[in-house]
């Protein structure tokens, strides 16, 4: 059969199995439905291939193990009738008694209604711009010409601010009148024809940034006294809320614990006395167990997101107290101040106390998360109340997780006796608190060996490394027996999942059984995977020369230089030896020089080049008298003319 078609049967089964429910008073939901279906098919006694696509026989076998068989109160299947068409989901959904169904329920409740932080702010603020679409829409479609037009125009302007900032209802008119006021002030009337040619995209950026404005001046008038009508307290209702949540997540926190603790201590009395465990129903003490099992951690998540909440309300609390600091001392006594250094606080004030609000709504929600998971606990009550308890704990000593890690915290594996397994240390390991252990931390052995029983792993013993995945133990002897054989005990892991669905979710065995989950998932659980480092004091020496050297030193690349080694073979050929013996050199050794005759140098400067006037010359005839007593000079003037030089 396609994968199609057999899909398009399994969503006739689902639909099928969600109406018989309907009629018997019991609403039920697709996906629990569907979880239910899978674990139809993973139960290995159905005959199932978990590995490979439903064939169309599978598919059929399917639709009649669905028919034919149903769950009896003690967990045993058991043949009905053809006539009886009592479905084996249908009595699995409607098992009021049921811890495991119990924990299934809330895991699919759990799965449809908590998101990631980051997730959950993205999806609310998409929810609110959806919600806001068709304001700003009427708003950036408008071609008002007339008066009323335009006045109407600007109403509708108003409402958005108030209705996205979230500070207090349109309908109040004092709330409109102040942010009226606050909106003329840096948007009045007469900016309506500008706003108007302006492209959509930019009107809607203007109405955005027009609300972070008013909004943060209304924040302000609301600090000095002088306005905030129907603004909230957000910083002191959450300082309130954060508390009274925590609180709250921890009492239910404690008692879940506690109900853990118990149900271990009774599961390792039924371990060692294999007769009370004829007398009990172990089985359900299991389930009781990987209900309250899961439910703690799905609390420890609840508690982890609101103690962020809190953390970051705090550092908001400061930063809005600065802000207000520093807009008070930019504005002071001023009659007018330049909007380059008001706006960008006003911005600044309004972004924060978006996120306020976004922090209300988070710690509402993960409130109302912890009081929707106290139903799926209502079976304990049932089968093992107090006096029932009190009865199976008499000699036994309760256990906290702490205590029970505090007991082997001396005991660690020896890395040297194992050659081909890696265990890692806190001391020798990065990210070591940040690794993503298998069956989120649980023994591995224990489970395997004691018949799912869950005992907390101490990391301290060391994790041990195998195949790019980490395991943790409660004790030293269980770890070195786990690594005898660590992939028989992994298979039988996975054989009790099959058996007890709710396990898939509750040790983390999604990537286990990849082809019953959905592609999203998959990269949800991979996302968190932290790769450890390890570290270790190591030295590394390398030779100088690994390889003979192959340099050739008469190897030369300038061409000039090449050219010189030529000229200078080519003029030794030209030359005559001459050779010298002396007394001391006498028939000891032949002794030659040679040398390079002295050449002629020459040297060249550049030419002197000069322009020079006529020296002046003046020859003066007579000076040295004549035949008469009186002396009489004749001035003759020698000087070349210029042209003539």
């Amino acid at each position: 059969m396609l994968p199609t078609q057999a899909e398009s049967v399994i969503k006739s089964i689902i639909r099928e199995i969600g109406q018989e429910c309907a009629a018997h008073g019991e609403i039920v939901t697709e996906t629990l439905v569907a979880f239910m279906v899978k674990a139809v098919v993973l139960d290995p006694s159905n005959g199932f291939n978990t590995d490979r696509t439903l064939t169309k026989s599978d598919v059929q076998k399917l639709v009649k193990v669905t028919i034919m068989h149903v769950f009896s109160p003690q967990g045993h299947k058991k043949a009905l009738p053809p006539l009886g068409r009592c479905k084996l989901c249908v009595n699995r959904l409607l098992d009021s008694k049921n811890p495991s169904l119990d924990t299934i329920k809330m895991q699919v409740y759990f799965d449809m209604n908590y998101t990631s932080r980051e997730e959950f702010l993205e999806e609310h603020h998409r929810v609110i711009e959806s919600r806001l679409s068709s304001v700003s829409r009427e708003i950036t479609d408008s071609r008002a010409c007339a008066r009323e037009e335009l006045e109407s125009l600007y109403r509708k302007i108003v409402s958005y601010v108030l209705l996205r900032s979230g500070l207090g209802s349109p309908t109040d008119i004092k709330i409109v009148r102040e942010a009226t006021a606050a909106l003329q002030s840096v948007f009045p009337q007469t900016e309506l024809g500008t706003f108007l040619t302006l492209s959509k995209k930019d009107k809607e950026c203007q109405l955005k940034e027009l609300t972070m404005i008013v909004t943060g001046i209304r924040l302000f008038n609301r600090d000095c006294g002088r306005g905030g009508e129907g603004i909230d307290d957000l910083p002191a209702i959450l300082q309130e809320a954060i508390p009274a949540a925590t609180q709250h997540v921890d009492s239910q926190l404690e008692a879940v614990q506690d109900q853990a603790y118990r149900y271990t201590a009774v599961l390792e009395k039924v371990a060692k006395d294999p007769l009370l465990g004829q007398e009990l129903q172990p089985y359900m003490l299991r389930e009781a167990l990987y209900n309250v099992r899961q439910c703690e951690i799905f609390l420890q998540v609840i508690l982890s997101d609101i103690i962020t909440c809190a953390q970051e309300v705090e550092m908001m609390i400061k930063q809005l107290e600065a802000q207000l600091e520093h807009l008070k001392l930019t504005v002071k006594s001023k009659t007018a101040v330049p909007t380059s250094q008001v706006f960008p606080i006003f911005i600044a004030l309004s972004n924060l106390w978006a996120s306020f609000q976004d922090e209300t709504v988070l710690i509402s929600v993960l409130s109302n998360l912890t009081t929707h998971l106290e139903p799926f606990l209502g079976a304990h009550d049932l089968f093992f109340p107090e006096k029932v308890m009190q009865a199976l704990l008499d000699g036994v000593t309760v256990k906290t997780d702490v205590c029970r890690i505090k007991e082997h915290i001396e005991d660690r594996v020896n890395a040297a006796d194992f050659k081909k397994l890696e265990w890692l240390f806190p001391e020798t390991t990065a990210n070591f608190d940040k690794l993503l252990i298998q069956y989120r931390g649980f023994c591995a052995y224990s489970f395997a060996t004691t018949d799912g029983l869950l005992l907390p792993g101490n990391p301290s013993i060391g994790i041990l490394k195998y195949k790019d995945k980490y395991y943790t133990f409660n004790t030293r002897d269980a770890a070195y027996s786990f690594a005898e054989n660590p992939e028989n005990y992994i298979d039988i892991i996975r054989e009790k999942a099959k058996k007890n669905a709710e396990l898939i979710q509750l040790l983390e065995l999604h990537q286990q059984f990849e082809t019953l989950i959905q592609y999203s998932q998959m990269k949800e659980v991979d996302r968190h995977y932290i790769k450890p480092v390890t570290k270790c004091e190591t030295g590394t020496q390398t030779d100088t020369h690994l390889l003979p050297p192959t340099i050739v030193r008469s190897y030369e690349w300038n061409e000039w230089e090449l050219r010189r080694k030529a000229i200078k073979l080519a003029n030794l050929r030209r030359k005559v030896t001459h050779s010298v013996q002396t007394d001391h050199s006498h028939m000891r050794r032949e002794n030659c020089s040679q040398v390079y005759p002295s050449k002629t140098v020459g040297t060249q400067s550049l030419r002197d080049g000069s322009s020079r006037v006529p020296r002046p010359q003046i020859y003066v005839a007579g000076l040295r008298g004549g035949q008469t007593e009186a002396t009489h000079g004749v001035k003759v003037n020698l000087t070349r003319a210029v042209d003539e030089t």
